[in-house]
């Protein structure tokens, strides 16, 4: 895997971890959007662990 893809990877992580940061501090967090948000950023996590 070429170090690219790992990049990209990586800033899709940092995204989402933003978006959950985001929805978290909105005054009524729509939990089932958190709860979907952290399992892709739990897919990219484990295939840039793979690489």
């Amino acid at each position: 895997m070429d170090s690219s893809h790992v990049s990209a990877l990586q800033l899709k992580h940092a995204g989402i971890e933003r978006q959950i940061h985001d929805e978290l501090c909105r005054p009524i967090p729509d939990a089932a959007m958190i709860q979907a948000l952290k399992k892709r950023k739990l897919r990219i996590k484990e295939e840039i662990s793979r690489h």
